[in-house]
């Protein structure tokens, strides 16, 4: 059964504890991150953002990020805490002699998610997605909107003002990631997906136009012929939902149908996640968490259309 998310928006500042700040410096900063990542760094102007992946040569994504520019030459990439290590270690194998400098700076930066008012305050509403604001020393980047409530991420060197609202908990904003649809590459999920499987094609994170970079032939072959079989989709348990479970059909126990990318506690109760999985058996059977058995899995609509398939 299919069933539209219950509007729960906030308005308010989070914390991000769980993000991580590369940053990326020197003259070749966003040639060399063009040749790496499935979005166009190359012509990445300073009122724009990216959302990306970092793919392994098979065309599984190892990373996801929100990237954008401070300066000509300095770029900065927003991703989940619990990769930065492994992903900056392998993004700099490959800078070989290009000018380009790259480290760890979360602990140079301040992060913050900015909801409803909080957002209005310094961007129109209808400002579109991986818009950027420059606000002093200070970078605002406007997400995919969540039931309906603005989102965005502040991003600013430590010891710069943040902005004083209602404070909003971290389990308010990540239920907004997964209300958003948008989703993250954490530890857990690592080589699991390639990026249509996350609908990244659909909401700005894959530029078909731009040249190589590791997994391009597979990312295009996948989209050009017609070979999606696999999306993500919004769901909704009763029971814990974790990134990296799988879900199954309760008529097949052999094989998972359906992973979990990511979830958060729901507001009505129980959980709501992004999971990703075979797009026949997640429209049409009745779905279980962790085993045929498990409690039951309800697919939900996503908040924004689906690329048609090329």
């Amino acid at each position: 059964m299919i069933i539209d998310c219950m509007n729960t928006a906030l308005n308010g500042i989070a914390l991000l504890p769980h993000l991580g700040v590369i940053r990326v410096e020197g003259e070749d900063a966003a040639t060399f991150l063009h040749g790496q990542l499935t979005q166009d760094f190359a012509l990445l102007g300073l009122s724009e953002a990216r959302l990306t992946a970092f793919c392994s040569a098979k065309g599984r994504m190892l990373a996801s990020f929100i990237g954008f520019k401070r300066s000509h030459n300095e770029i900065l990439l927003i991703c989940s805490r619990d990769i930065l290590a492994p992903t900056l270690k392998r993004l700099s194998m490959f800078v070989m002699r290009a000018k380009a400098k790259l480290t760890d700076a979360t602990d140079a930066f301040e992060l913050r998610g900015l909801t409803g008012s909080a957002v209005a305050r310094f961007a129109e509403i209808a400002a579109a997605p991986w818009s950027k604001l420059d606000i002093g020393a200070a970078s605002l980047v406007l997400l995919y909107p969540a039931d309906g409530a603005s989102r965005a991420l502040w991003i600013a060197p430590v010891g710069e003002t943040v902005p004083v609202e209602e404070p909003l908990s971290i389990a308010s904003w990540q239920l907004g990631e997964v209300h958003s649809g948008i989703a993250t590459i954490t530890a857990a999920t690592v080589e699991a997906f390639v990026p249509q499987m996350l609908n990244y094609e659909s909401v700005g994170g894959v530029n078909f136009k731009k040249g190589c970079y590791p997994g391009q032939e597979v990312v295009a072959r996948s989209q050009f012929r017609g070979t999606l079989k696999r999306r993500a989709f919004l769901a909704h348990s009763d029971a814990p939902m974790a990134a990296g479970e799988e879900v199954f059909r309760a008529d097949d126990a052999s094989q998972p149908c359906a992973t979990v990318v990511q979830a958060a506690s729901a507001s009505l109760g129980g959980f709501d996640a992004i999971i990703s999985g075979q797009v026949a058996a997640l429209q049409s059977q009745p779905l279980r968490l962790g085993s045929a058995g498990g409690a039951a899995v309800e697919i939900r609509t996503m908040p924004y259309a689906l690329l048609d398939d090329i």
